[in-house]
């Protein structure tokens, strides 16, 4: 559709993707409709105010909202493109669960119209993209579908893929800025979500199959999550050895060909702590590599549990320990899949009231961390009162402490924040 015609977008799902890819996209010009299946987010966004924190998110969300570009619904309505932004978590059994996805599908069928494009963006294990285009399919008889319309026919829909590659605290640069891989059910389809994406992308956008992109996706959060493994365990060997891993890592990165990670207390996040398990349970036999960095990076948390709670132990009277962060990395409010938040979930159950944490990104603390006598309190207190600190996230105002402040405290610097901590 050429740039002068008003498009019509529906985004499923109003979360940390979906809210701001559809508020980037009303930016356009495009008419938006963001679909979300609670209620308050739905009322939050109507009133141009946001329920996630991502810099300058709330400017642009309140700016389209008032231009009536952006609204949000309960409800789907018909559009020209539909851009599916729901989560995919994984089952207890690290099995991929795609439910979300097919509820979307399920929910976007019946407006569906010939000539209209469906964009999956959610992480996806192989194969997904095909599956929500058949089970349109079995709503939508009507329609003929890409990829098995017959020979010399032109099937009613575009279907696509296109996978988010965005870091939390810079997804509205990173939005317009990074190249996207989109991957069609068909060239066809591929050309005709390219169209839609270049009306708001100035990175590159490279098309595929379907298939090869969503492979695409898993495959950078693997890579990732086995790189943070190494450097994880690496952290483990120095404390064995009683050497300092963040002198060794950063003398063996000035080698012109190495580039260690920092390690941390695990991997967090909504994306490299699931997405390798979906290439795990895709092919079990042949990604030992994959399995063993979650492993090894989950494994991380439980040492630094332990470690923990053997510092707590070691301080004699109960004074309050202070547990710095939450989220799953610095300066955002996420705490999906946190280590840091499973420390202190477990330092509380274990320790109780004697646990403060500080959060400068949460105004209360989440419910079953609150139900085991764990309080939130704010960094100069903790630093008044707690003599154990425990540093889970390298947060901006953790790092600004001085070393004045901090001296005659014990410490577990699980992120490297404060080197000169003695």
């Amino acid at each position: 559709m050429p740039l002068d015609v008003e498009l019509s977008v529906t985004v499923m799902g109003l979360g940390y993707i979906g809210l701001p890819t559809a508020a980037v996209i009303a930016r356009t010009g495009a008419k938006v409709t963001g679909v979300d299946v609670t209620p308050s987010v739905v009322d939050t966004i109507n009133s141009g105010r946001v329920h996630i924190e991502e810099v300058d998110l709330d400017g642009l969300v309140s700016g389209v909202v008032a231009r009536g570009q952006l609204t949000a619904s309960l409800t789907v309505s018909p559009a020209d493109v539909f851009v599916i932004a729901v989560p995919t978590p994984f089952t207890e059994g690290r099995q991929p669960d795609t439910t979300y996805v097919l509820n979307a599908a399920r929910a976007i069928a019946p407006v569906l119209k010939p000539g209209d494009t469906v964009i999956l963006e959610s992480t996806s294990p192989v194969g997904t993209t095909e599956q929500v285009r058949d089970l349109i399919a079995t709503l939508r008889s009507d329609l003929r579908m890409p990829g098995t319309a017959r020979m010399g026919e032109q099937a009613d829909l575009a279907i696509a893929y296109c996978p988010e590659r965005v870091l939390p605290g810079r997804i509205l640069v990173e939005l317009i800025d990074n190249d996207r891989v989109i991957g069609g059910i068909t060239p066809r389809c591929a050309r005709k979500a390219l169209a839609f994406y270049r009306r708001f992308v100035r990175g590159a956008c490279v098309t595929t199959t379907a298939r090869a992109a969503e492979m695409t996706k898993l495959t950078e959060n693997a890579f990732r999550d086995v790189n943070i493994a190494f450097a994880n365990e690496l952290s483990l060997v120095a404390d064995t050895l009683g050497v300092d891993v963040w002198e060794v890592i950063r003398l063996a990165n000035r080698h012109p060909r190495v580039n260690i990670l920092s390690p941390g207390p695990g991997v967090g996040g909504h994306c490299i702590a699931v997405d390798p398990w979906f290439l795990v349970a895709a092919d079990p036999a042949n990604t030992p590599l994959i399995r063993t960095a979650r492993e090894v990076n989950d494994g991380k948390t439980d040492h630094i549990i332990a470690r923990a709670s053997a510092l707590i132990e070691a301080e004699t009277a109960d004074r309050p320990v202070a547990c710095l962060g939450l989220a799953f990395k610095a300066n955002i409010d996420d705490f999906r899949e946190s280590p840091a938040l499973r420390v202190a979930q477990a330092l509380a159950e274990r320790f109780g009231e004697r646990i403060r944490i500080v959060e400068p990104y949460a105004a209360q603390l989440p419910t079953k961390l609150a139900e085991t006598g764990a309080r939130l309190t704010d960094i100069d207190t903790a630093l008044e009162t707690c003599p154990v600190m425990i540093v889970l996230v390298d947060h901006d105002l953790f790092r600004s402490v001085p070393l004045e402040e901090r001296r005659g405290k014990t410490v577990l610097d699980t992120r490297g924040l404060w080197p000169d901590q003695v």
